[in-house]
Order: C-alpha cells, then sequence, then structure tokens
C-alpha cells in the first residue's frame, strides 16, 4: 500500500484509511485510489472502476509511443490501444495521440468545457439557433478580439509546418498560443473533441483529430482554429503544402482559396444566403473540382455554432439574406474527386470516400453597411499562402 497518510478519500473528503486493491496494483496516485472506510469504497465502486480501464490503458500504451498515447475512439471520448479495423478510403491511417492538454483554471471556458459528454448546453438550446442575432457594436469587438487571438494561433501553426512535424506539435502550439492570450481552444471537449485544434491531412476533409503521425513531404494539412476570448469564438481555418507539393495539389489549394475569396466578394446586406453554394460549385467545377455538401458555413458570436447555415454547394435550400450585423464562417470543402464523405471510426475524422486529396480555407465575417469584413484576416506578419511557395 502506498503512503496515505494525510491523503483524503477520493469519495467524500475525510482523512483515508484503505487504498483500493487493484489501484495499488495499477500504481494509480494514492489521492485517487484511497478511501476514508469500505462503506464508502463500495458506494463509489461505480465511478471508481473507471479509473482501473483507463489507468490500465495508459500503462498499456501503443508500443513504439510514450505512456498514456492511445487511439481515439467513441467520438473522442475513449482511447484504445489497438488500433480500430475499418476499411480506409485512402493511405491515411490514425496514429495514437497524446494525453489531455490542460486549460489553465483561471482562464474563462465555455459551459462544455468540463462537461463529461462535452454537452454545450447553451448552444444548443439558445434561440439563436434558429434566429440570427444583428450583433452590436460591443459584440462585434469582442469577436474581433477572439478572431485575433484565432489569427495568431494559426500563423504559429503555419510557422512550425515542414516535414516530420508531428499533427501533435501543431496542436501544441495552437494551445499554448491560445491559453497564453487569455483565451480557451473552442474544439477543445466540444461534443468530446479531445483536442484544441483540428488537423485535416490529404484526404481527411475537416476534424482530424491531431495525432502522433509526422507530416511528409507533398502532404497537404489543414489547421482549423477556433479561439474562446471573454465569451466570443473566433474560427479560421487554412490549407498549408508540406515542402514540395505536386501540381494537382497545388491546383486544389489555390482554388480551395479562390472558392472563399469569390463566396466573400458576394457578400453584403441583401445577398441571399443560399447563393453562396452557387458561386463556390461554379469555381469549383470549372476547375474540375467538387463541393462537400455535409458540412457548411456556420453563425458564430458568443456562441461556436448557430444560425444561419450556410451550404457551399448549389441549388441548396439555405433560408434568409444578409443583414448589417449578421456575423458567420464561409469554409469551403473543395475535392479532387467525389464530394461524398465517410467519418473514421474515431467519430470525427471526414474523409473523401474515394481517398482523394480535399483542401479548404475559412473566414469569419461581419456584414457591414458597405458589404463584408473578415474578422479573421491575415495580418502583415502572416506567414505567405504555402502553396504560392512549394
Amino acid at each position: 500500500m502506498g503512503d496515505i497518510d494525510g491523503v483524503a478519500c477520493a469519495g467524500c473528503g475525510q482523512p483515508a484509511k484503505l487504498q483500493c486493491p487493484k489501484c495499488i496494483d495499477l500504481k494509480t496516485p494514492v489521492e485517487q485510489s484511497s478511501f476514508c472506510n469500505q462503506e464508502c469504497f463500495k458506494s463509489n465502486w461505480g465511478e471508481h472502476k473507471k479509473l482501473h480501464k483507463k489507468t490500465g490503458l495508459a500503462a498499456e500504451g501503443v508500443p513504439g509511443f510514450p505512456s498514456g498515447w492511445l487511439y481515439a475512439v467513441k467520438r473522442g471520448k475513449g482511447r484504445s490501444a489497438q488500433m480500430p479495423d475499418y476499411s480506409w478510403t485512402g493511405q491515411l491511417r490514425p496514429y495514437p495521440i497524446s494525453p489531455h492538454r490542460e486549460v489553465p483554471a483561471s482562464i474563462p471556458r465555455p459551459d462544455y468545457a468540463d462537461h463529461s459528454t462535452g454537452y454545450p448546453a447553451g448552444e444548443v438550446e439558445s434561440k439563436q439557433q434558429n434566429i440570427v442575432p444583428c450583433r452590436s457594436k460591443a459584440d462585434i469587438e469582442g469577436l474581433r478580439a477572439a478572431c485575433l487571438l484565432g489569427r495568431q494561433a494559426l500563423d504559429a501553426a503555419a510557422a512550425i509546418i515542414k516535414p516530420g512535424v508531428l499533427c501533435d506539435d501543431i496542436d501544441r502550439v495552437v494551445h499554448e498560443t491560445i491559453t497564453k492570450g487569455g483565451g480557451y481552444p473552442s474544439p477543445l471537449n466540444y461534443f468530446n473533441f479531445p483536442k484544441s485544434v483540428c488537423t485535416s491531412v490529404n484526404e481527411v476533409i475537416c476534424h482530424g483529430i491531431p495525432d502522433a503521425r509526422p507530416l511528409q513531404e507533398g502532404d497537404v494539412v489543414n489547421v482549423d482554429v477556433t479561439a474562446c476570448l471573454n465569451g466570443f469564438h473566433g474560427d479560421l481555418n487554412e490549407t498549408f503544402c508540406v515542402g514540395n507539393c505536386d501540381e494537382e495539389t497545388k491546383k486544389l489549394v489555390r482554388v480551395a482559396l479562390e472558392c472563399l475569396e469569390k463566396a466573400m466578394a458576394m457578400c453584403r446586406p441583401g445577398a441571399k444566403y443560399r447563393d453562396v453554394g452557387e458561386v463556390v460549385t461554379r469555381h469549383a467545377s470549372n476547375n474540375g473540382l467538387s463541393v462537400v455538401r455535409t458540412y457548411c458555413g456556420h453563425g458564430i458570436g458568443d456562441l461556436f455554432h448557430c444560425a444561419p447555415s450556410i451550404p457551399h454547394y448549389a441549388k441548396n435550400k439555405a433560408v434568409g439574406v444578409m443583414k448589417v450585423g449578421h456575423t458567420f464562417t464561409i469554409e469551403p470543402m473543395i475535392n479532387q474527386g467525389s464530394w461524398r464523405d465517410r467519418t473514421w471510426p474515431d467519430g470525427w475524422t471526414a474523409v473523401t470516400e474515394d481517398g482523394m486529396k480535399s483542401a479548404q480555407f475559412e473566414h469569419t465575417l461581419v456584414i457591414t453597411e458597405n458589404g463584408v469584413e473578415a474578422l479573421t484576416a491575415r495580418l502583415p506578419t502572416s506567414p505567405p499562402f504555402h502553396h504560392n511557395a512549394c
């Protein structure tokens, strides 16, 4: 038995007098495995036994990786020492992910941050799911600050992208940049998403979980950042070439950026949300590329996701027109082959059904009297676009 003198009971907080035998074998910290008496141990058994599985997995680990690095399963809530069995659509495979990264307790966080299922009650139950608000000047300034922090985090990530860098390294840089800026990385624990940023490589369309896979020469990687600062979320992403990419890959990335730019150019008071999809699809199709239909742009502000929903494909049924003060994202996902997608066993990673590459760019926008402003616009210090240099 470990030394439990002065240790509090994990169940009720009283002085501990005994330790769980299984936890002794697993070398679980005494603070998590000590109880004041047998009755308290028994009454907390249902919850406590879950710790055995978690600690056992961490001790087992995945051969060749640091202790605690495991595959993500069950929509990010679970971990496994075994790679899931799946009919993969391309060459990419999941790698183990690192242990949870902590956010300092002093940083304000959204309601889902510490929820066991990551359920964003304030978002799901909000009237903003059905009504698009016209944001006040104060709200827009709050959103602008969150967008700036998000931009700084994305630029910090872009600066390290090269062959050999792990997607987990990108997650670490984004996490540290946002938390040092006083913000919370919005993806972390959102419906149990296990990381602070999405990194989507090659055939991954979106929601890729940062893991231990090193980036390789010729890859493309999308980095999707959202920073929550003082209650507002700023969302943006860019796709980067890793080292030297072939001409078809560079074309994909360039056209994906152009699709976003052309969609932004038609944004103004009175423009129809459904017309975004017409503009994006026309440009993608003219270049022999397809537009993903499963995922869309969304409203954003004091909620991570809210109305309006903005499909990027033609002949969609989006309702409403843009008004001064509306804030939302446009984020078209463009594929080399089929527009259809599938989802990996982790419950998050969306991939192309044919294994061909995908690219995406995103801004958080606000409608102004004169048109539109990208609140996540690139800064004079932002690294140059990789597809122009590779």
